[in-house]
């Protein structure tokens, strides 16, 4: 429901269909609504449908993306630590059905679901967005039936347009999960689900009709399960949830060790509602230590103290220097609630070593974190707002291999007092 919320957000704000690629062109702000965006980098987000056939995806050279089915299962990477080795290429898309010829010339993926969610980022040079934006528009996608004559691709501007990609919390979780079964494929591994969901009437093939009695229980159930998955998700009773025996604040992504959240003889539940709650999309990139490719990142929730992170208190995160981030670092505020960018009245809730940041002398960085803003005058500072929590995520890009050996390691999140 995540991805639905997010393709649905998508098509009412820039309008539906394979060939809209949605581009943050002046990057992403607290506008979309959306879990965990970056700003720090130009976002694109392609929906796609595979139910009428095969469907082709030009990737533009230089980028960093993923392809994932609807249950944010990993495709492919695309870039560097892509087949297409950052070098671009033609990805074919086929259906969960599809049973014709496979002409060569491409990537083939064959899709578990008909619903394919285009992921793609490109990096700012000297803190602009335009030599991006033009590499990501580059990109094409079209019906392999089409390939002779595709239709133009369209690539609205995104940023500074409200547009709420989230998934909702009442009877329209539930409404928008009856449209999802009804259109897609039935997989084994859905049957359990599908079965929970039959007991409150949907079902692939029937109207869902919840009468008044049940309307009024699934507008609770929404209310209520998010807030589980909220309380899973920043407290969860995981065991070896922290990356660094010697930090109390950086916490891994991926309980268990798992971008597709099974262990030897179970779905991990737990990891699932953690990571789901507050992100989107999955990519073997984001696990596999690849140095020099691809993304790591840390989120934390509370301080060295151990108390959540709150928006009426001032903190200091420190990095030490020579940070192992080839392409670059970033420290990105989200609020608790809707997971999205903390609207703060900044025009980015961020710090980022390729475009706002400023370094001490010796190569380190403090970050801070407060309401006001610290006395020292060039300080990299992210205001918070009283009142609302929030939470921290570390990105590196490219990582090098300090991180993987943990040689380098931020500090923890620190309250002034």
């Amino acid at each position: 429901m995540n991805m639905v919320a997010m393709r649905d957000g998508q098509a009412a704000a820039f309008g539906a269909g394979n060939n809209v690629l949605a581009i943050w062109k002046d990057r992403i702000n607290a506008k979309t609504i959306i879990t965990t965006a970056n700003p720090d980098v130009i976002y694109g987000l392609a929906f796609l449908d595979l139910k009428d056939g095969p469907v082709v995806f030009e990737a533009a050279p230089q980028m960093q993306g993923l392809l994932d089915d609807f249950w944010h299962r990993p495709l492919t990477d695309v870039g560097l630590a892509g087949p297409d080795q950052g070098k671009g290429g033609k990805f074919l898309l086929l259906p969960p059905d599809y049973a014709g010829e496979t002409p060569s010339g491409y990537y083939v993926l064959k899709s578990p679901t008909y619903g394919v969610f285009v992921f793609l980022r490109a990096f700012l040079v000297d803190g602009k967005t335009d030599a991006g934006v033009k590499l990501m528009e580059q990109s094409r996608i079209y019906p392999l039936a089409q390939k002779d004559n595709p239709p133009a691709m369209k690539f609205p501007n995104a940023s500074g347009v409200p547009a709420n990609c989230d998934f909702k919390r009442d009877l329209r979780y539930f409404e928008s999960l009856a449209a999802f079964i009804n259109h897609e494929a039935v997989a084994p591994e859905d049957m359990a689900m599908r079965g929970i969901a039959a007991s409150l009437g949907i079902v692939k093939g029937q109207r869902f009709r919840p009468d008044a009695k049940m309307k009024a229980m699934l507008n609770a159930a929404g209310a209520v399960a998010f807030k589980m998955a909220a309380v899973d998700s920043y407290d969860t009773r995981y065991p070896n949830k922290l990356i660094y025996p010697d930090r109390e604040c950086w916490v891994i992504p991926f309980l268990g060790g798992s971008i597709v959240f099974r262990q030897d003889s179970y779905l991990d539940w737990d990891a699932f509602i953690y990571f789901f709650h507050k992100a989107y999309s999955t990519s073997p990139a984001m696990m596999v230590a690849m140095p020099g490719k691809g993304s790591q990142y840390l989120p934390a929730y509370r301080d060295a103290d151990g108390d959540y992170l709150s928006g009426g208190t001032s903190y200091r995160l420190h990095m030490p220097a020579n940070v192992p981030a080839a392409n670059y670092w970033s420290v990105v505020l989200y609020d608790a609630d809707t997971r999205s960018l903390l609207d703060n009245g900044q025009p980015f809730p961020s710090i980022a070593s390729n475009s706002n940041l400023k370094p001490n002398t010796d190569g380190s960085a403090d970050v801070y974190f407060g309401p006001t803003a610290p006395e020292a005058a060039n300080a990299n500072w992210i205001k918070t707002v009283p009142g609302r929590g929030y939470f921290v995520a570390l990105r590196l890009y490219s990582p090098t291999q300090a991180f993987f050996d943990r040689s380098w390691r931020p500090d923890d999140i620190v309250k002034l007092r």
